[in-house]
């Protein structure tokens, strides 16, 4: 450019001012080493409202992201595509490989929302701005059955442990390494926990760390996992998200306090984690050996009538599982028969001729509890109408109508399946059942039925994920 100067001075010379002039536009012009260009600005949410999109920025894994035959799933796609709907847009996931990556991109504006079923640490609180916490967990020591399971801080050392890079696990580790100094473990990039308990699993490790919701889902898919203890407290998930989009951060306080209010976030817990009852080894080690050789003669019958009820399939294979143990030939003190265990009277009802026949107990089973679904009072909804039908399934509607009348004179809400779970077995006292119209019932056996069914369901879907 000094050179460029030069040579106009010395053709223009006696039009300095000219120039000046020219010299100030050159110094203007963009130079291609002048550093990067400045940052787009920010979106505001009412253009992610006009352009009918959310950037969703997630990692791959069971409860996050995975790639199903009818595109993305897993608890966070969930969760992000109704925070999306409620603003009128569709959630675009964009996959990061690691979470040291899911924060570049956000902080350089690569989407709106970070939601990976992040840990919010004060560490990271001081960097980024988060949503309302959605789900407490705690990290847990996950080993393998018959190896190497610290019970005690002070045993860590004595274990090989492997955990995510850049997690909130790393920091967790650091601190206890302060007081104790011989602790030591290794670090793989990923952008969930699962291959690192899958690792344990097969013995390529003797412990990682996870949240406890997460360590329960992998135990439903490798019951030789085993939580050796809790390393910390509860702590508080959120998403990130981008401060800088004007609204954003509004609309998400609004819409989790919705979500908390209206159940959403329990239905989704549901549908992703279940409703677990203490840890059974053994009826999980011999539920994952039949999903492998029972479940796969009957698995598109049950998808085949779901398509036609109100009903998963997994929910119709759950049930299935919890009456015969996917047995066609299953039969029980009282005659009733088949994987879905019909009575005589329930087959007719139904139209079931041959209830030992797999595709008949299906179908008649499948009908019989959309008929007890629909014959749910209205006022019941949600979930509990589910669990509800399912209890009628067990002891009979008949029964489930007293619970009800029972719960109002006990002063509890009869539309509500935690208050009757309570009730039921109150129909085995003489002081309740006496009084009511259909009498003795063995209460305790629907609630363990509901609870058992709700159980399966969810080793189901972790096994499909």
């Amino acid at each position: 450019m000094t050179q460029i100067l030069k040579t106009l001075r010395a053709s223009l010379n006696g039009a300095p001012h000219l120039v000046r002039s020219l010299a100030f536009l050159l110094l203007a012009l963009p130079v291609g080493c002048s550093g990067p260009p400045p940052a787009p600005e920010p979106d505001t949410l009412a253009l992610i409202r006009e352009r009918g999109e959310l950037i969703v920025l997630t990692l791959s894994g069971p409860t996050s992201h995975v790639e199903a035959d009818d595109g993305p799933a897993g608890y966070e796609v969930d969760l992000a595509n109704a925070f999306a709907d409620s603003l009128g847009v569709t959630a675009r996931f964009e996959v990061a490989a690691s979470l040291p990556q899911l924060f570049e991109a956000l902080a350089a504006g690569d989407g709106h929302i970070a939601a990976a079923g992040l840990t919010l640490t004060p560490d990271r609180a001081e960097r980024l701005a988060f949503s309302p916490v959605y789900k407490s967990v705690t990290e847990q020591l996950v080993c393998r059955r018959g190896g190497i399971s610290p019970t005690r801080l002070g045993r860590l050392p004595d274990a090989d442990i492997v955990v995510l890079e850049g997690s909130s696990y790393e920091d967790t580790l650091r601190a206890i390494g302060e007081t104790h100094p011989a602790l030591e473990w290794r670090t793989r990039p990923g952008g969930s926990a699962m291959p690192l308990l899958e690792a344990v699993d097969d013995g390529r490790a003797d412990c990682t760390v996870a949240d406890s919701h997460l360590a329960d889902f992998a135990r439903r898919r490798h019951p030789e996992l085993i939580v050796a203890q809790d390393l910390t407290g509860e702590q508080p998930l959120a998403w990130a998200y981008d401060a800088r989009v004007d609204g954003l951060g509004d609309a998400l306080t609004a819409w989790f306090a919705t979500a908390h209010a209206n159940g959403l976030l329990e239905a989704l817990d549901e549908t992703w984690f279940g409703r677990f009852g203490d840890y059974d080894y053994v009826d999980v080690a011999r539920f994952v050996r039949r999903v492998e050789n029972r479940l796969p003669r009957y698995r598109s019958l049950f998808e085949e009538v779901a398509d036609e009820l109100p009903f998963e399939w997994e929910l119709l294979a759950a049930q299935a599982y919890q009456e015969s143990h996917w047995d066609p030939d299953a039969v029980s003190a009282t005659g009733v028969r088949g994987l879905m265990m019909l009575t005589l009277s329930t087959a007719d009802r139904v139209g079931i001729e041959d209830r030992t026949d797999p595709q008949q107990s299906i179908l008649g089973g499948a009908a019989y509890l959309d008929d007890l679904y629909e014959r749910v009072p209205d006022s019941v909804t949600g979930p509990d109408r589910l669990w509800f039908a399912l209890a009628a399934y067990n002891v009979g509607m008949g029964h489930m109508y007293d619970a009800r009348r029972l719960a109002e004179r006990l002063g509890r809400d009869k539309d509500s399946w935690e208050d009757l779970a309570e009730t039921l077995p109150l129909l085995s006292d003489p002081e309740h059942y006496t009084t009511l119209r259909y009498g003795y019932a063995r209460g305790h056996e629907p609630v363990r039925y509901v609870a058992k069914i709700r159980e399966y369901r969810a080793l189901l879907a972790a096994q499909d994920l």
